[in-house]
């Protein structure tokens, strides 16, 4: 089974490689926001009621998260296993997520908070097309253009170096401690998330596949 939680700070690469991963395994990638918005779209009595705090611009409840996600589990494509990126977030989601699933191993993706900050406040995307680029690594061919549709590029106001800073102070304050959470558990797994995404992706590859009788 490949029962997966990836853990990590804003911009650390967690929903790219969970993406690439996943097709890998044949297992589903599982981002909580996604969760809700395709139970909001679908109109479930769970996605009803998690429209209305999100519409009001307020958090949905961890146990109203939890329900959904448990909904999102009970379907066949997860008799595999699944990669979630984005949950838990706190302790009191993992102890929530214990309850209704197993976790297999945890993937803890590491990297500096100073080339955290250079990697989020330069990045812009395509509000058209919704690529992603950054004005250092991954430019776009023409200044502020986007290479595909020529559209004009803007920045996330959460990527502005005071919210991405903020991001990290709230990381650190409820996420960090899960670490230790998983590692009493003896299934938590560092991933050096430093360098470009393909050798961080043979790093993942290489931890998710050496426990004997698993690989791709």
């Amino acid at each position: 089974m490949y029962r997966l939680v990836f853990l990590g700070p804003p911009g650390a690469g967690k929903g790219t490689q969970a993406a690439r991963l996943a097709g890998d395994l044949g297992v589903p990638h599982l981002s909580t926001g996604e969760l809700l918005r395709a139970a909001v779209a679908a109109g479930t009595p769970l996605g009803v009621e998690a429209d209305r705090f999100m519409r009001g611009g307020h958090l949905v409840p961890d146990d109203l998260v939890v329900r959904i996600l448990a909904e999102r589990l009970a379907r066949g494509d997860t008799a595999r296993g699944f990669i979630l990126d984005g949950f838990p977030r706190t302790r009191a989601q993992a102890e929530a997520l214990a309850r209704i699933t197993a976790i297999d191993r945890v993937l803890d993706f590491d990297i500096p908070e100073t080339l955290l900050l250079e990697r989020l406040t330069e990045r812009r995307s395509c509000p058209k097309c919704g690529t992603v680029y950054n004005l250092k690594t991954r430019p776009p061919r023409a200044d502020s253009v986007c290479d595909r549709d020529g559209g004009p590029l803007t920045q996330r106001s959460d990527d502005r170096p005071e919210a991405v800073r903020t991001r990290f102070a709230a990381y650190r304050e409820l996420t960090v401690p899960l670490t230790e959470y998983y590692r009493a558990q003896g299934i938590l797994e560092r991933i050096d998330a430093t360098g470009p995404p393909e050798a961080v992706e043979e790093r993942l590859r290489r931890t998710v596949t050496s426990v004997p009788g698993e690989g791709l």
